[in-house]
């Protein structure tokens, strides 16, 4: 078999990483032990094997060039799966470490996942989570992402798809919003209603009100002079103000509910949810903390009631 990398190739590749990481060859010489010129010519090793420039630099700092920093998530990822690997086969890999890099909405996130992992670190101190909290679909290979957690339908066939839990849904409004409007009673009362939007961001498309009807589910378009984007707790945040009513999920508003600053409206056609779904890519080796963190998420998942 040919040898594709040699020890002195793995080497350049380490500290390039480290420089990437740093911001700068003297600081990741410092780090690694050797000398910055030993981190310049490791780089421009790598520059030259590939053919392409790896940072761009300045009298007084450098920067990843846009394939540096692609290459260098690719490069981390795969240094710390050889990392895993060898834990692996020593049978030292009883305490987990490492990067894991988590995209989450931002629903989800501060609701649901971010609440449990506090206990996932004292379970796995050594694993460093970095969390990525948007409702922006990430690029997997090209942001170098473990993990995320979405809503929709996934059509990609490279990725594995693991149902977490439907989240049901609940039209919510504000005792003084109530108090100067009457509650709508059946759907068509909703023309009547500021009905707060929330814009999808990949594609600014409106989305329709989920309702059920009997056996019946229904799609119903509303109108508001008020809309949102990015965040769908902006949103809550309106309707807890007084601005109108708003659908969201159970699970972000079931405190204000309990407590009486949030009422829901229109329960008699409740029923309907939407799906949450972890995602990772298909893999030969899924690292062990990889593995960790799914099995600590799908145990730890309360489906609302």
């Amino acid at each position: 078999m040919h040898r594709q990398f040699d020890d002195l190739m793995l080497g350049s590749v380490e500290l390039f990483c480290l420089a990437g990481e740093l911001g700068g060859f003297t600081v990741a010489a410092t780090a690694a032990g050797v000398t910055p010129a030993a981190v310049s010519r490791a780089v421009a090793r790598l520059e030259a094997r590939l053919g392409v420039r790896l940072f761009v630099r300045s009298t007084r700092q450098i920067r990843l060039t846009d394939a540096g920093r692609v290459y260098m998530e690719q490069c981390r990822q795969a240094l710390s799966q050889f990392a895993d690997a060898e834990r692996m086969a020593t049978g030292e890999d009883t305490q987990l470490s490492g990067r894991l890099r988590i995209s989450v909405p931002t629903t989800y996130g501060h609701h649901r996942l971010l609440p449990i992992l506090p206990a996932f670190h004292r379970e796995h101190p050594n694993v460093r989570l970095d969390l990525h909290i948007s409702n922006r679909n990430v690029g997997f290979a090209e942001e170098a992402f473990d993990l995320a957690i979405r809503v929709r339908p996934q059509s990609d066939s490279t990725m594995i798809v693991r149902h977490l839990e439907d989240a049901p849904l609940v039209v919510i409004a504000s005792p003084a919003y109530l108090k100067d409007h009457r509650a709508p009673k059946t759907l068509k009362d909703l023309d009547d209603h500021e009905c707060i939007q929330f814009d999808l961001p990949s594609s600014g498309r409106r989305i329709p009100w989920l309702f059920r009807d009997g056996k019946e589910d229904i799609e119903y378009e509303t109108e508001s002079c008020f809309a949102v984007s990015e965040d769908v707790l902006g949103g809550v945040t309106l309707a807890r103000a007084g601005a109108g009513l708003f659908q969201t999920y159970r699970f972000v508003v079931e405190r204000e509910l309990a407590e009486g600053t949030l009422v829901e409206v229109l329960p008699a056609f409740g029923g309907r949810s939407r799906p949450y779904n972890l995602l990772y890519p298909h893999s030969r080796f899924v690292p062990p903390r990889v593995r960790a963190f799914i099995d600590f998420l799908t145990s730890h998942v309360e489906t609302p009631r």
